[in-house]
């Protein structure tokens, strides 16, 4: 490592002087919250670049390159990884900084299209639950050990038994996985529990660790893969940092050193990007887009949705969750909020290019008086209802929460609101034990595939789910088992359907990836959100 040192020392330095930045930084906005300054659907900033947004694809920033290039950067996070292990936590953090030490037998292009990782080819299905892999020789870990078939049985084998302890976040993504098996060194057998056809995408997320540490239950201390990046050290609440990887075999990056800074509240993001302190910042409003040099825009994957809890509670009737549907203007807070900067879901938390998007459903129209006639009918008017969300994860999270709160207020119901930390709030989600009257989450379409949304929230048997629909969560096994793509998209527009008929969410909005980038740093956001340094580059 060349300067990495330097950068976690400058980082650490610039704290306390952001605290002071962002009562400047308050002028355009202060936090996620932040519906001042900008213009909806522009991308202008201090040095005057305005690349225009485009619905269906990626807007890159282009920054004049003059000098040498620059030895290391500093990237911002709106939350701190909850664990470094691959494996055991759902955690945007995580995947923020992870995806740069570990990679995957297949690979995304930025605009989403599977190949070769890992793996020298997309796999061969051998039968319907066996697909096999051919491996990329010369490949080492971090620590020299060489990549092969035993790593990737392992890393299986490993999330199978994390699975099967239920002491991972990651069920949702992997749980038709059954076991591995090695054909030679540098050749793989993956088998399922049942028909599999979204596999490939699987593979396209599922870390690849060293035989050694997938032996370990929880190896967040020593992270060790085969990627661009290196683990160098990690100060809980400040920063981490990652070292080039000179021993990569892919393509040399132009970045040396990584700096991963961790800051809740998007106004002290911003100021930093205008010192300098920070080179890209995530979750930037689009009411923000002129607070920071330059920004870039993509269409996001991620999809702020309510979850009902359908079962208990004032959320059981039906009545009562149209009413909260119909009592939230939608297209104000896009508006508002949002500065055009997303887009209202329609009734599904699946966006038009996913499989399974349902065009016969419809956002539920703004109509107060009918959501205060609704509770009045099921007898609910004056009741409190109890919302579980928090702030600073998600662009805009904290003023959508406060907004959908001011909307149900005005509908006639007493409702509490409480805004909790990210690790807090974690408990909750995970927690199948217990579920409030409404749980806020993003849900993401992480695998460019209907799959994780439907088996986490939409089926009975979910992490997060609010309902106990046996026949909802029966189409959802069949969907996820059947390797036609036709008949998987005819299942999921069912589901979707279902799931919208009966009301069991509060459907939002559908929100853009926006980054604040300074002068230094030029990248293309990638369709499925993953921040790949190797993908950047950067200039004096």
């Amino acid at each position: 490592m060349r300067n990495g040192g330097s950068t976690l020392r400058k980082l650490t330095g610039v704290l306390g002087t952001l605290l002071a930045l962002s009562l400047v930084a308050a002028a355009c906005g202060g936090d996620d919250s932040s519906t001042s300054g900008g213009t909806a659907g522009t991308s202008a900033g201090t040095n005057g670049s305005s690349p225009t947004t485009e619905e269906s694809g990626a807007v890159g920033t282009t920054v004049a390159t003059t000098g040498e290039a620059a030895e290391s950067i500093s990237i911002v996070l709106g939350s701190e990884p909850t664990s470094l292990d691959p494996h055991l936590v759902d955690d945007g953090g995580e995947r923020a900084v992870n995806n740069n030490i570990y990679e995957t037998l297949l690979f995304r292009t930025a605009d989403g299209v599977l190949e070769p990782g890992l793996a020298v080819a997309l796999p061969t299905q051998v039968d319907e639950l066996t697909w096999e892999f051919s491996l990329r020789e010369g490949v080492t870990f971090h620590d020299g050990t060489p990549f092969d078939s035993a790593a990737v049985v392992a890393s299986i084998e490993r999330m199978v038994r994390l699975i099967g302890a239920e002491t991972t976040d990651n069920a949702g993504y992997f749980s038709p996985l059954a076991r591995a098996e090695a054909v030679d060194p540098m050749t793989v057998r993956v088998l399922t529990s049942a028909p599999d056809g979204l596999l490939p995408s699987r593979m396209n997320w599922l870390r690849i660790v060293s035989a050694d540490a997938a032996a370990s239950d929880d190896i967040t201390d020593a992270p060790n893969g085969t990627g661009p990046y290196r683990f160098v050290s990690r100060e809980v609440g400040v920063a981490i940092e990652l070292e080039r990887n000179d021993a990569y075999w892919g393509a040399e990056p132009d970045v040396d050193a990584i700096t991963f800074g961790f800051v809740p509240e998007a106004g002290t993001r911003i100021a930093g990007v205008q010192s300098g302190a920070y080179d890209l910042m995530v979750n930037l409003s689009a009411n923000d887009r002129e607070a920071v040099p330059n920004a870039a825009q993509v269409a996001g994957i991620e999809h702020p949705i309510l979850i009902l809890n359908t079962v208990e509670g004032i959320t059981a009737d039906v009545k009562v969750r149209q009413a909260l549907n119909l009592a939230v203007d939608k297209q104000a807070i896009v508006d508002a909020i949002y500065g055009g900067g997303a887009t209202v879901d329609a009734g599904q938390v699946l966006s038009e290019t996913i499989l399974g998007f349902n065009d016969s459903l419809e956002a539920f129209p703004y109509d107060p008086d009918q959501a205060k006639q609704l509770l009045e009918e099921a007898g609910v008017a004056g009741q409190t209802i109890q919302i579980i969300g928090e702030s600073g994860r998600w662009v805009n999270d904290g003023d959508l929460l406060e907004a959908v709160a001011s909307y149900w207020t005005a509908a006639g119901l007493q409702v509490d609101l409480q805004i909790l930390e990210f690790s807090e709030w974690l408990d909750v989600f995970f927690d199948t034990e217990s579920q409030p009257d409404v749980l806020f989450v993003s849900t993401s379409l992480d695998l460019l595939d209907p799959d994780k949304a439907a088996t986490s929230i939409h089926s009975m048997n979910g992490l997060a789910s609010g309902n106990d629909d046996a026949e909802l969560a029966a189409m959802i096994d069949e969907a996820r088992s059947e390797l036609d793509a036709n008949r998987r998209d005819e299942l999921y527009q069912q589901i979707m359907a279902s799931a919208n008929e009966k009301a069991y969410f509060v459907w939002l909005v559908n929100t853009a990836d926006i980054y604040g980038l300074g002068d230094r740093v030029t990248w293309t956001p990638r369709i499925d959100g993953l921040l790949l340094v190797k993908e950047m580059s950067v200039s004096g």
